[in-house]
């Protein structure tokens, strides 16, 4: 059977035929999607729960998106860093305008956006203090990406396992927990590097708190203080960024991705400015950085999402799936405990189950729904920000259908 039939089985061997078997994906292939639902090669429809892995906030397709990508894709797509084009430059002005950020810097992924975070932190404590400041403390339970640094960066031993020697550089500390914070945060600490939400991590938020008290005691040991925001940030809570729910803590840096493109790659690393010039000419890079196409998308997605009638909205929503999913499990029990903010929800499986995260995952596929896992033991839901109610409530009946195998 040639390609050009291109039916799902086919696709699907071809897929497992050429891929690197670093991913485990499931033997389906999308061919369209609107809205919050995805339709496969076969013809059958699901509801998506996951947008992608909170990617596709706006949902799939959503038109001012579509207009804006045609509209872009018409006229430029590339140029070079070495020359300016309209789209970054607004987007860039646009994000500065409605956050504490002065300068930043484009890339195309949420790791790139921290591994400049993290360059950033090391050559800002290379220009202004001794050479012992340079470690970066980062939290159990915490993911900021795949590449090198970033993977150090991150506080979870299966994350390492075959790819040492990391970087060093990095202090981990237990989740958040005051004390222990205290004790890491020494004299050589430069940056300190969390998620206000732990989202690989099983959906859990930092105290407020606890961000108020990181604030005060980076100001105390002159030590910056980076949010990452890839997955929890960019509306996702009912704020443009989660650490808003902590009262007067404003970061140095923050690092988003994910939703910002809508669907398309792009991240950006924003900074204080303090830090405005520290990226001196040549000291990073990004080939594609900024890209014209991704950023006119990225321009429509960010004035959406930091509209303050838009955020309400998703507090409003939010709150909606939070009653759903109590009343189910009122009736269920099957979850330990429901937690997150706005549209990014964790629920934890009762110890009684054991671990069975991925098998949850896919009765709730084979029932027509999509829906994410962190770790082994939590169901993780990030829904398109435009999520109806009605869609809404039809996830909810797919999930007690799922759970039915289960209990």
């Amino acid at each position: 059977m040639g390609l050009s039939e291109s039916n799902q089985a086919t696709i699907v061997d071809l897929g497992h035929k050429s891929y690197t078997p670093n991913y485990k994906p499931r033997d389906i292939v999308f061919h369209s999607g609107r809205g919050s639902y995805l339709r496969d090669l076969d013809g059958n429809e699901y509801l998506d729960l996951g947008s992608g892995i909170g990617v596709n906030c706006l949902g799939h397709r959503h038109p001012d998106i579509v207009e804006a990508l045609n509209e872009q894709a018409s006229r430029l797509w590339h140029t070079s860093n070495i020359y300016f084009s309209e789209p970054p430059v607004r987007l860039a002005a646009e994000i500065i305008d409605k956050t504490f950020a002065e300068k930043i810097f484009f890339c195309n992924s949420g790791a790139e956006a921290n591994e400049a975070a993290i360059k950033v932190a090391r050559k800002f404590a290379h220009e202004n203090y001794a050479p012992i400041k340079r470690v970066i403390v980062t939290f159990e339970g915490s993911f900021h990406g795949r590449t090198i640094g970033s993977v150090a960066a991150t506080a979870q031993p299966k994350y390492h396992e075959g790819f040492g020697p990391l970087p060093g550089g990095f202090r981990y500390c237990p989740f958040n927990d005051l004390n222990s914070f205290k004790e890491a945060l020494k004299e050589d600490v430069c940056a300190v590097l969390l998620e206000p939400i732990q989202g690989e991590g099983g959906i859990r938020p930092f105290s407020e708190e606890f961000l108020i008290e990181v604030r005060k005691l980076c100001d105390e040991n002159e030590s910056l203080l980076i949010f990452d925001e890839i997955q929890c940030g960019m509306g996702r809570t009912g704020k443009l960024f989660a650490y808003e729910w902590a009262q007067d803590v404003e970061p140095d840096i923050v690092t988003i991705a994910k939703a910002l493109g809508g669907g398309l790659p792009i991240g950006a690393t924003l900074l204080s400015g303090k830090l405005q010039n520290t990226l001196s000419l040549g000291s990073h890079g990004s080939t594609f950085g900024g890209n014209p196409v991704c950023c006119a998308v990225a321009n429509v997605v960010f004035k959406k999402l930091s509209s303050t009638e838009f955020l309400s909205n998703i507090c409003a929503k939010g709150e909606y799936l939070r009653a759903q999913l109590t009343e189910l499990n009122e009736r269920m029990g099957f979850f330990e405990e429901i937690r997150g903010k706005g549209l990014m929800i964790g629920m934890q499986i009762h110890k009684k189950y054991g671990d069975i995260a991925a098998q949850v995952m896919h009765s709730c596929l084979l029932e027509g729904l999509l829906v994410l896992q962190s770790g082994s033991n939590v169901i993780r839901l990030l829904p398109a920000l435009t999520i109806s109610e009605d869609e809404i409530r039809s996830g909810i009946e797919l999930i007690g259908k799922a759970l039915k195998k289960h209990v």
